[in-house]
Formats: structure tokens, sequence, C-alpha cells
């Protein structure tokens, strides 16, 4: 009852403006008070996104709990994992979740495919439900672009643990010409299902953030899954022709348009 009342004190007898504001936004602004705080029913929200996060972060991968065994058979997917063998040890020690494990380093030599023109990775990073809510959709469309456009794919890839940094084992071990990395985001009290896109241009031993391109907040408020496709693709070409990523090279595509 109370959480109805709140919600109705919330909503109405307020201006129209301030309604539309709220609605372009997740952000809990305008939300009213009682007295001093938030109202019931917005701190009762907080508190719930705030839990959401949580088991975000600490969430194991589990592929075909999160993706469908059917879709990881389909998509063969190959399964790897970092040298951080928990997701506490994960958080702890940043540096482990850049490399391969040497199991997951003998697999992917012997498994992966070399010298694609375009090769596909996901990993959990800081939100496993980020994975779950965005790559069935994405990476398909991504697959299927790619062969639109002529080019060679490698086998999909999935790390469990994995931080940015991986795509440059990646790139030792494969080289490939791009390589994308879609990895859940840090969540916040907006969203725990937000996902990025980190790219680069024949990524190796060495490249730091500076050499990657990076196309955040894919997510049901954000960008979508046929956005976010379009850019990856666009700037993937964009890669290959410049022969370049990273801070040289800016993203023109005819979602941003060409400034």
């Amino acid at each position: 009852m109370a959480r109805d009342g709140d919600r109705t004190l919330a909503s109405a007898d307020v201006p129209e403006i301030v309604r539309k504001i709220r609605a372009r936004t997740p952000a809990r602004i305008l939300a009213g008070r009682a007295g001093a705080a938030y109202r019931t029913e917005t701190q009762l929200e907080l508190r719930e996104a705030h839990a959401s996060a949580r088991d975000a972060v600490h969430a194991e991968l589990d592929l075909a709990r999160a993706l469908g065994a059917a879709f990881v058979g389909r998509w063969n997917v190959l399964e790897l994992a970092t040298q951080a063998r928990s997701k506490d040890e994960y958080l702890l020690r940043p540096d482990l979740g850049r490399r391969l494990d040497e199991s997951s380093r003998e697999k992917l030599r012997a498994d992966g495919v070399r010298e694609v023109d375009f090769q596909i990775a996901m990993g959990d990073g800081l939100s496993v439900p980020a994975v779950a809510a965005q790559v069935p959709s994405l990476l398909p469309l991504l697959a299927e672009g790619a062969v639109a456009r002529g080019w060679s794919a490698g086998r999909a890839i999935a790390i469990h643990r994995c931080r940015v940094g991986i795509l440059n084992e990646i790139g030792e071990l494969l080289s490939p010409r791009v390589a994308v990395l879609l990895i859940g985001e840090r969540p916040g009290l907006a969203t725990a299902e937000s996902l990025s896109a980190y790219m680069a241009y024949r990524p190796h031993a060495g490249h730091t953030d500076a050499d990657r391109n990076l196309i955040s907040n894919i997510h049901v408020r954000g960008l979508s899954a046929t956005e976010a496709t379009e850019r990856i693709l666009h700037l993937a070409s964009q890669m290959m022709r410049a022969g370049r990523s990273g801070f040289q090279l800016r993203e023109e595509s005819p979602t941003l348009g060409t400034r």
C-alpha cells in the first residue's frame, strides 16, 4: 500500500514538463521528498538497484545459463579464462584479468582462427547480466554484418573474469586485423545491464587504452543492438582503411554524423 501511494505521489500533481524530463532519463531526478529524505518508493528502488549492481559485479559467468546452451552451440563459442581464479581475486588483482591462464592460451592457439579480419570476443567484466541481456542480440548482428562486408571472422570467444587488456593477448595469439571485446560495464543505480564494445586495430603487447576505441552504454535505454552493430562495424571499417585505432582515429558514423 505504501509503495502504491508513494508512486501516485511521485507521478501525480506535477507539471507536464517535469514528467517529460523524468521520462527521458533513468536518473532519479525531481522524484519528490518526504521531509528531508526521498519518498519510500524511491528509497526502495535505490536499495533494489544497489543490490542488483552488487550481484552483477560478483556473479560468475555461466555461458549456458546466461546465453542458452543452444546459442553457445550454434556459435561454437570457445570458452577461456584469465589468470584470476575467482571473482574476488579478479576484483583485487586487475592485472590477472588481462592475461589468459596457460591452458586457455594453449586452447586459443589450437582452436582459434588466426589472421582474420574481424575477431569477436565477449567477457563478463563487471556485469554478467549485461552479457546475458545484450550478447544474444548483438553477436548475430555483428557476425552477419561482417559476412555482408566480405570480412573473414574468427570463432567467437568467451572469457571468464577478463579485463579490457585481454585484447592484447588475443592480438598476440591470433593476429586479427580488428578485435572487438563485448564486456559488461561497471553497473550503476540506473542499470546493471550495460555492455561496452572495446575495439583495437591489430592489438598487441604494449597497447593501452589510448590505442583502443570504445562504444558504450549498449542497453535497453541506451544504444540498441542494431545501433551498436552499425557503429561497431562502421568503426571497424574505418580502422581497416586507416590502419590504426585509438586516439588517432575519430569515429565517424552515420549515427553520429561527420563533423
